[in-house]
């Protein structure tokens, strides 16, 4: 089922995710309808905040953009990115990388506006799946972004907050107005 996209203004995308201590039948269907909505919305990204539900869980999917690649290593030996698309990840903490930089991002919850953001090139991540195990991997390209910018969700940090303050400055009466519900 497709879920609705809060917009900017709503409360639970400023909300820090609760963690996810039991993997049920409610988790699993909210991943899945999060996968779905993602989609629909042609994303590559979507935490649970942006469905209005606070918790630890996003799912990503860079699979088929092939104008900003990727790499995804797991135990130091890199894989095919498409095969392990998409990912659904509970509780994800990031160890990042010293080198960084700026890329274009937009946000679902931002309709039409993209701005550049500055972000590490590398990421390590670990979290659980839906099976509750734990899960160890290293991603550079956009699929580090996406994992950057969406556990930035889950800890209630929006892309806004990481773009350089002129760009902010120049979006002032958007961001006025949407979070207004205009």
């Amino acid at each position: 089922m497709v879920l609705e996209i809060v917009k900017y203004g709503h409360p639970a995308l400023r909300q820090k995710g609760t963690p996810v201590t039991k993997v049920d039948a409610k988790i699993h269907k909210l991943a899945e309808n999060m996968l779905e909505t993602m989609d629909d919305a042609n994303g590559v990204g979507l935490a649970a905040q942006q469905v209005g539900v606070p918790i630890q869980l996003a799912v990503v999917d860079v699979a088929g953009v092939e104008d900003r690649p990727s790499t995804l290593s797991i135990n130091g030996k890199e894989v095919d990115v498409e095969k392990h698309m998409p990912l659904i990840l509970l509780n994800p903490e990031l160890e990042l990388g010293g080198e960084r930089e700026e890329g274009i991002e937009g946000c679902l919850s931002f309709p039409e506006i993209t701005a550049d953001i500055s972000r590490s090139k590398h990421v390590k991540v670990r979290a659980m799946n839906l099976d509750g195990d734990e899960m160890v991997f290293e991603a550079t390209g956009l699929l580090a972004r996406a994992l950057q910018h969406e556990v930035d969700h889950l800890n209630g940090i929006l892309f806004i907050d990481r773009m350089k303050s002129a760009t902010r400055t120049a979006l002032a009466s958007k961001l006025k107005r949407m979070q207004r519900g205009e």
